[in-house]
């Protein structure tokens, strides 16, 4: 009976990850927008599942700030202002600036600049760089938004620290979330998406913490002056 409670609980658990991965991305993609109610039934039909995975991956995404939850009308898409993304890149910043420092004296953290694994993972980061950067060239927002996420990802697993990692992963979503509201509003996004991810990767690559401090507050700076414009209308 133990195995069979465990089987199921694993399957419920990967379900309820799903969900939250696939409306996470919904989000992100600009398909439910900022304001945008729901209920569980609506997703559960939507998805064709029961409603218990549904109502657990919607709490998650309501603790990671993406959703609001209400007692008696369901769910909401999270409206961020100004204000809230002004604060994101702030608390973003403090992060990147902690991982920089360690970074800063070896690419590879606390690991063994020797082992393969960490040779692949730095090559990987450089992958992501590359197809996040052509994205971003090409005006292709839910591509570089997914590539963007998987470069700081791994760029965060060097560091040694899978919970500042994790934290800053959820920063990168929020921000993005937040970024995303605004940027469609714009028909054609060439030259207003972040395109240096290959700057800053072989920046940190040389431990040259100057520039790649200076290429984050340059995009901090130029993505809240965007935000600020496009908020005002």
């Amino acid at each position: 009976m133990a195995g069979i409670g465990g089987t199921g609980s694993v399957t419920r658990s990967t379900l309820r990850q799903q969900l939250a991965d696939a409306l996470r991305d919904e989000v992100l993609a600009g398909r439910l927008q900022a304001g945008r109610e729901f209920t569980v039934k609506e997703i559960a039909e939507q998805y064709g599942v029961s409603a218990t995975p549904v109502r657990e991956a919607l709490v998650d995404l309501s603790a990671q700030g993406l959703l609001e939850a209400d007692q008696h009308r369901g769910f909401r898409v999270h409206e961020y202002s100004v204000d809230d993304h002004r604060a994101i890149v702030e608390a973003r910043g403090l992060v990147i600036e902690g991982m920089f420092q360690v970074l800063g004296r070896d690419l590879t953290g606390r690991r063994d600049p020797g082992d393969p694994r960490v040779a692949a993972a730095v090559a990987g980061v450089r992958r992501r760089a590359e197809e996040a950067q052509r994205a971003a060239t090409a005006g292709d927002l839910t591509v570089l938004v997914g590539y963007d996420l998987r470069f700081w990802r791994e760029l965060g697993a060097l560091f040694g620290n899978p919970y500042l990692a994790d934290f800053l992963h959820r920063l990168r979503v929020q921000a993005w979330v937040c970024t995303v509201q605004h940027l469609r509003r714009l028909h054609d996004l060439r030259g207003h998406l972040w395109a240096r991810h290959i700057e800053l990767t072989d920046a940190l690559a040389e431990r040259d913490l100057v520039t790649a401090r200076a290429i984050i507050a340059a995009h901090d700076q130029d993505a809240l002056a965007l935000i600020e414009r496009l908020a005002a209308g």
